[in-house]
């Protein structure tokens, strides 16, 4: 008779049940006097859900094969853990990259006078949604639709979330269940993976594609118009540039197209300058004013790029257009609140005169700094860090302008070159250790990494900002206790 060997050994795929036991029960951490302190400085509750939560992650990873960490361990995760509830983890980081509108650090920042005024009206209750003069209720977007009706020469406007969330809300309004086309060399995609061939499906219309990647004429779309046409849509390509042997169909050219067909013209400039504004590399650079005097229908934009405002969707057009836009359902599901349109209407009114935008506005006040300006506040970085023992060089270097805009233009700038002894591999090493050293400081400072060589750029720093700098890296660099 054959018999089944019998293992002794336990399934190596089991969790060994003895490093379970040795994660510390809730009682006996409260017992602590560093966890008591914890309970003192906050709430008994609080640090019971942390301790369960770390425990659950250490037996998720015993789970996996790990074994229980020391008790030290675990109660540094505990202690990490509740920092990481009672301390912001939304803070301020200085901004040396030289990227100006920097999509990963909240794109175009606000600065105080925009801060300032807007905040006059939302600290206490306001008149959001009441008409004053009626002395009954209002409609929100009446605050912000004189001064955009104003600088853009629309019709009319309505603001929402964001401007994909603005694309969407114009598809589904104007073709729902019908076609809309668009050129294969503007099916752009935007941060985040998001592409416009998904709002397309999201908003339930079949987009039709025309033309070839780099060559797309009028007869392209022509003959694609159907009774089922609802848009001919246009989208900027605001963060790539083809180039070479292209053609692209103009707005004029889209207007002439729809008018005879009675299709309306959609533009998603996506970056959002209101108007022309006096600098070389807008020059060529689409303005919402000027789409809608080409034959725009409708212009949709971003709030929080090249206006320098909140993060905001508007759309900008035809009145009977942005009628049926507001009644379309979506639109309570994508509005803005008080805070959007208050920093908005504020950011709006520094574009009444170049002046005003220059001196208040921070995108357009940091891409107007002359090479004087840049220079000396390369020069007085670098003195600061010297007296503290960092040594640097400064070079001429180009800053880009970021958010997905003008990708194929640069700003002059200079950058501080660390001066770091040794052979690549140790100059390598040193500059990956103070870049990510620098990103983990109280004020955390994003530097430029470029191989074995770190670079600040001062054409994102401001002279106080460049004060709080200098103390970060002369702790990181010299290696000091914060």
């Amino acid at each position: 008779m054959a018999f089944k060997k019998r293992w002794s050994m336990s399934n190596p795929k089991e969790p060994n049940q003895t490093e379970f036991r040795k994660i510390p029960a809730v009682d006996k951490w409260l017992d602590d006097m560093d966890i008591q302190g914890l309970v003192n400085q906050f709430s008994h509750e609080m640090v019971v859900f942390v301790i369960q939560n770390v425990s659950d992650d250490i037996r998720q990873k015993i789970k996996n094969g790990d074994k229980c960490p020391s008790i030290e361990h675990i109660k540094i995760q505990i202690f990490k853990q509740v920092n990481l509830l009672t301390q912001a983890n939304l803070k301020r980081v200085i901004n040396a990259s030289g990227v100006v509108i920097h999509t990963n650090l909240g794109r175009a920042p606000f600065g105080e006078k925009l801060i300032h005024d807007a905040m006059q009206n939302i600290v206490r209750y306001n008149n959001l949604e009441f008409d004053l003069e009626a002395g009954d209720r209002g409609k929100r977007d009446s605050h912000i639709s004189p001064i955009l009706k104003y600088l853009t020469g629309a019709e009319d406007v309505v603001v929402v979330n964001n401007n994909a969330a603005a694309v969407m809300l114009i598809l589904r309004t104007l073709a729902k269940g019908k076609e809309v086309i668009v050129s294969r060399g503007e099916l752009i995609e935007i941060g985040g993976a998001f592409r416009v061939p998904d709002i397309m499906k999201a908003s339930d219309c079949t987009m039709v594609e025309v033309g070839t990647t780099n060559k797309t004429k009028p007869s392209d779309y022509k003959e694609a118009i159907t009774e089922n046409t609802k848009i001919l849509l246009k989208t900027h390509k605001s963060n790539y540039s083809i180039t070479g042997f292209t053609r692209e169909v103009s707005l004029e050219e889209l207007k002439e197209l729809g008018e005879k067909h009675h299709v309306p013209v959609v533009f998603d400039i996506g970056s959002g300058l209101l108007r022309k504004v006096s600098h070389p590399a807008l020059a060529d650079e689409p303005d919402v004013r000027q789409a809608l005097k080409s034959g725009a229908d409708l212009v949709c934009f971003s709030g929080d790029k090249l206006l320098g405002g909140p993060q905001a969707g508007i759309i900008a057009g035809r009145k009977d257009l942005i009628a049926k836009i507001k009644k379309e359902p979506m639109m309570r599901a994508l509005r803005v609140g008080k805070s959007t349109l208050t920093l908005l209407e504020t950011a709006a009114r520094f574009y009444l005169n170049d002046e005003r935008l220059k001196t208040n506005n921070v995108f357009f006040n940091t891409i107007l700094q002359t090479d004087s300006e840049l220079k000396t506040k390369a020069k007085y970085l670098q003195g600061k860090l010297k007296k503290l023992g960092v040594e640097t060089t400064i070079e001429k270097d180009f800053g880009r302008f970021g958010g997905g805009t003008l990708p194929d233009k640069t700003i002059d700038t200079y950058v501080l070159k660390f001066n770091i002894e040794g052979n690549n591999q140790t100059k390598s090493a040193e500059s990956e250790r103070i870049y990510r050293n620098l990103l983990l400081h109280s004020t955390p400072v994003l530097s430029i990494l470029k191989g074995a060589q770190l670079y600040v750029d001062v054409l994102t720093l401001t002279k106080e900002e460049m004060d709080i700098a200098v103390q970060a890296i002369a702790k990181v660099v010299l290696k000091d206790s914060e």
